[in-house]
């Protein structure tokens, strides 16, 4: 007996809510301190200081950037295109160096908010190049965004080079939990206010996503709605290249994987990409501290292996569909 494509979403929908819980239990529990072998105070002051703050801002971290993903996606009408593809990321980054540069006791919230127009002023260039590009064959924009990601990140190493800041530029380029601590991540709280605000804004930017000529016949003001979009993906983007550091991947795979899953219906859709943009960052940064315990290998790097082979995955996929 076959089962129904509702039937079949709600038991990928359970999977990943189980998946999830796993992960976060998992997260709490590994690390380079045996909690079982702790006393009662000791482990309490573990799991709030470090375990509990790095589970939290991994599931933000990974929330945020699929939500980013979709947003671009849908404002870029491309499915192959996500913030470290579109020059978002490298954006934020430009705008964290030269904030370094100019402005060196800047506080962790001034550097997001010059991330942050660096960003929209980056991503609102790419949406701006790539409506040149012929409709008829959307792999153009990805390898374009691609070029234009990486022109940025050489400027930005350049520099960093020049300033003697390489080093220093490493921390924003690789993305890596190891360092949060409670204190050190509550900004990403931010990101679960801009998941609820894009899910709020699920029909207009589904509406958005046929066409500036569609949506303003459709009396959608479509220019504002773009702008708030583009805002959205920024503030995503510069707060997780500010906490945490560049990660790659996420805003690509997972809106690709909910759509194969759950169809392209935008507000029913937007739940899954969060929760399952949180459980893949959760379990690469769960498998970055088991690989090589005690020691770990950097988010930024496992998503990198993970991301881009589930990338051609999705490309294999595509093409075998035609």
């Amino acid at each position: 007996m076959m089962m129904t494509p509702v039937v079949s979403g709600r038991i990928a929908g359970f999977g990943t809510v189980l998946v999830c819980a796993l992960l976060c239990a998992a997260s709490l529990s590994v690390g380079v301190s045996d909690l079982s072998v702790a006393d009662g105070a000791e482990t309490l002051d573990t799991l709030l200081i470090s375990r509990l703050p790095r589970t939290l801002a991994a599931i933000l971290v990974g929330a945020g950037l699929a939500i980013a993903g979709l947003v671009m996606q849908t404002l870029a009408r491309n499915r192959f295109v996500d913030p470290g593809i579109g020059g978002t990321e490298q954006s934020a980054a430009l705008g964290i160096l030269l904030v370094t540069l100019l402005w060196p006791t800047a506080s962790i919230l001034e550097k997001m908010v010059v991330a942050t127009l660096t960003a929209i002023l980056g991503t609102a260039v790419f949406l701006l190049l790539v409506r040149r590009l012929p409709p008829a064959q959307p792999l153009l924009m990805p390898l374009f965004g691609l070029i234009y990601g990486g022109v940025i990140a050489a400027g930005v190493t350049f520099i960093a080079w020049q300033t003697d800041l390489l080093q220093y530029l490493d921390i924003w380029m690789n993305g890596d939990f190891s360092g949060i601590l409670r204190g050190r991540y509550e900004l990403l709280w931010l990101a679960a206010a801009l998941v609820a605000l894009s899910w709020w804004c699920a029909d207009a930017l589904t509406v958005a996503s046929l066409g500036k000529e569609v949506s303003v016949g459709l009396g959608l003001d479509y220019e504002r709605m773009v702008q708030a979009g583009l805002a959205v993906v920024a503030l995503l983007s510069a707060m997780t290249v500010v906490v945490v550091g560049m990660i790659p991947f996420v805003g690509l795979i997972v809106p690709n994987l909910v759509s194969r899953l759950r169809g392209d219906n935008l507000r029913g859709s937007l739940p899954w990409v969060a929760l399952g943009g949180a459980g893949l960052t959760l379990g690469c940064d769960v498998l970055g501290r088991l690989l090589r315990h005690p020691y770990e290998i950097p988010i930024g790097t496992i998503l990198g292996a993970v991301g881009a082979a589930l990338a051609l995955w999705l490309l294999a996929g595509r093409h075998e569909r035609g």
